[in-house]
């Protein structure tokens, strides 16, 4: 008697082991990335300028250098949303976009006197390849990313401090003149870090900073308020090297 319930005992022992690992296989499966699944992410994109500036140089009607004329890009938050698509279980492809965010232009060295100069929003729709390391059924995932982004700029204006400066190096007076500015839309080459954590087969969150090594020339033109005529033009190139860090719920399916 004592035999037989020491072998029901094994045998019960043995099913729960075999039922716990089959539902260890199929959690372990369950949260596998693999060839097909897409990623959706929403959170905190942040923007940080590295920036520097060569400079106010005025081109016409003279050829003039503006010493000292420097100007600093204020940081800026926006919404992130980002989705992704694993080619296989280590490679993917990610498309990430933000709420264009809006950023201010301050004054330095001889500008500094005027304060904020203007402010203009940045488009910035970036395409990532990146590399998972670790399993598919890993939950935790570091990985690495590189990509291209192409960045526009709409939205942009002077302040009215900026507009009697400009007057003021072609000798006009406060209020005589209207400045108006575009900046350069480029490429720029994405650098990426980061790593995943998945909670379970749907949820989980992301976080990576990229580095864009990234330059622009404003380019800026000065009118007659009275007659509209053109009275000069002007340009600075500025360095914004940003460092942007991204934060996000992600949802996969």
């Amino acid at each position: 008697m004592n035999k037989k319930i020491v072998k029901m005992k094994n045998t019960r022992t043995t099913m729960q082991a075999a039922v716990a690992a089959a539902l260890l296989a199929g959690g372990g499966s369950a949260m596998a990335q693999q060839a097909g699944d897409w990623v959706l992410g929403a959170g905190w994109l942040h923007f940080a300028p590295q920036d520097s500036s060569e400079g106010l140089n005025l081109t016409s009607p003279v050829n003039m250098h503006v010493p000292g004329s420097d100007a600093k890009v204020s940081s800026s938050d926006t919404l992130g949303l980002s989705a992704m698509y694993f080619l296989d279980s280590h490679w993917a492809v990610e498309g990430v976009l933000g709420v264009p965010p809006r950023f201010k232009l301050e004054g330095a060295g001889s500008l500094a006197p005027v304060g904020e100069l203007g402010e203009a929003r940045q488009w910035s729709p970036t395409l990532l390849g990146k590399y998972y390391f670790n399993e598919g059924n890993a939950a935790f995932r570091p990985y690495v990313g590189l990509g291209v982004t192409y960045v526009w700029y709409s939205d942009v204006e002077l302040t009215p401090g900026m507009q009697n400066a400009m007057g003021g190096l072609l000798r006009r007076p406060p209020g005589s003149t209207v400045t108006t500015a575009k900046l350069d839309s480029s490429f720029a080459p994405v650098f990426n870090i980061g790593a995943a954590y998945q909670f379970d087969k749907h949820w989980g969150v992301s976080a990576s900073v990229s580095y864009i090594p990234l330059k622009t020339t404003a380019k800026l033109t000065t009118t007659s308020a009275a007659t509209g005529a053109q009275l000069g033009t002007s340009e600075a190139s500025l360095k914004l090297n940003p460092i942007v860090p991204y934060v996000a719920v992600t949802y996969r399916f």
